[in-house]
């Protein structure tokens, strides 16, 4: 990759933009650099502003604020005397040229005036954050409040949501880094920020919705495209708080108490770091020499009798296995199905029997004893004609052989029984000898 000339170097520097370029030509089909060429009057104003020494750049900055702030429409050369008097005339006359020059501010000669254009007025929003404090994840808040006002006032461009969309995949990046890392101290900076941005990112919800909504109803499908994935970028974000609670779980069975002290290693390396030179805590550490410990044979020879005199604690002697007992008498419990499943197959066996071939109402299949019976029994009919459950054995494989099968109807209406007040309509169909 080709090395820029230093930006000091004019004289070296390319006199046209293509030549920028490896081709020689401009990327006209990109949006982004089509939306700039478009506002080369908002970045001429810039460069007026800050090309120069840091102090400089400060003064002017200074000076366009409290120009911007001053409430009269038209400004005399004395207000502005007045208003910038801890100025030096030569430099007020400086600052005032160059931004008469960046047409940011216009001068009438009639009526001996300065006004603020309408491009100061552009270029003063823009510079905003400059006069607001620094918190944290002020960046975050001001991508925010950027499209939650756009939304309002009916501006949104899909270039802040996706300014926005990026920063929040920076932040999950960052975040679960964090997690990685295993540092208990980075997970709980990492865990505020993160808090701080949900309580953001949930207050805009709302409009987040309503963007969605609304770029869906006018077909703009990038803006709606990109709403969408804001969505998904907030889902994420949610969905990395158990993410964070496992990592400081472990991190809290990793830490260690010192003794009975309560003293943890969280305790003492939080100390650690609050101090300002570590080496400042060895100072002295190695002024007492080391005292060697001499011991005689004796004492070696007292000390191993002693050993071999302490009481040592009694092996209990082996014992035999107790002798086999008989095992009490029990009784095998078989689970039996309710009741109902045999009164039903009882019907549908005597219905049988009767050689009935017309069919016959559900009802008194159904209902009778509870609610919950008849529940029952309605849940067993799906049974009769299931191929599947036809070779089982047992109770469920006899009713799914019962030659019936139940057909619902739409209709419903009331049915005379205690529980049951009102059911769907259905018939029990015999099965014919072919089929």
């Amino acid at each position: 990759m080709q090395n820029l000339p230093p930006e000091s170097d004019d004289s070296q520097r390319p006199d046209r933009v293509e030549d920028y370029f490896r081709d020689g030509a401009v990327p006209v089909e990109a949006l982004l650099w089509w939306q700039l060429e478009r506002q080369d009057a908002l970045q001429t104003a810039l460069r007026a502003l800050f090309q120069g020494p840091a102090g400089l750049t400060r003064l002017r900055l200074w000076v366009f604020f409290e120009l911007m702030a001053l409430r009269e429409s038209r400004l005399t050369r004395e207000a502005l005397n007045q208003a910038f008097h801890v100025l030096r005339d030569e430099v007020l006359d400086s600052v005032l040229k160059r931004l008469r020059e960046a047409e940011l501010l216009a001068w009438d000669a009639t009526g001996q005036t300065y006004a603020v254009t309408p491009l100061a007025q552009q270029v003063v929003g823009l510079l905003q954050p400059l006069t607001q404090e620094q918190a944290p994840d002020g960046d975050l808040a001001s991508l925010l409040a950027g499209v939650a006002g756009a939304h309002q006032l009916g501006t949104l461009q899909p270039a802040q949501l996706q300014h926005l969309l990026a920063q929040l995949s920076r932040l999950y990046d960052e975040f679960a880094d964090a997690i990685a890392s295993g540092s208990e101290f980075a997970l709980r900076r990492a865990r505020t920020r993160f808090e701080k941005a949900l309580t953001l990112v949930d207050r805009a919800g709302e409009a987040l919705g309503a963007i969605i909504a609304q770029a869906e109803s006018a077909g703009e499908a990038r803006l709606e495209r990109l709403a969408r994935e804001l969505g998904l970028a907030q889902a994420r974000l949610l969905a990395m708080a158990s993410q964070f609670n496992r990592a400081l779980q472990q991190a809290d069975r990793q830490r260690v108490t010192l003794g009975s002290t309560g003293i943890t290693t969280t305790d003492v390396r939080r100390w650690l770091q609050s101090q300002g030179d570590l080496a400042s805590l060895l100072q002295g550490a190695m002024l007492r020499p080391v005292h060697p410990v001499l011991v005689a044979q004796r004492d070696l020879v007292d000390t191993a009798e002693a050993e071999f005199e302490r009481d040592r604690p009694v092996v209990a002697d082996a014992q035999a296995l107790p002798q086999g007992q008989v095992a009490p008498p029990g009784e095998l419990a078989v689970l039996q199905l309710p009741p109902e499943m045999g009164q039903m197959q009882a019907l549908l066996n005597a219905w049988t029997a009767a050689g009935t071939t017309e069919p016959q109402d559900l009802r008194p299949a159904v209902l009778g004893g509870s609610y919950a019976r008849a529940a029952y029994r309605a849940q067993l009919l799906p049974l009769l004609g299931d191929p599947q459950a036809r070779h089982l054995k047992g109770a469920t494989g006899d009713m799914a052989r019962q030659p019936w099968s139940v057909r619902w109807s739409a209709e419903q209406g009331e049915v005379d029984d205690e529980f049951i007040r009102w059911m769907s309509r259905g018939v029990l169909t015999p099965e014919s000898p072919a089929s």
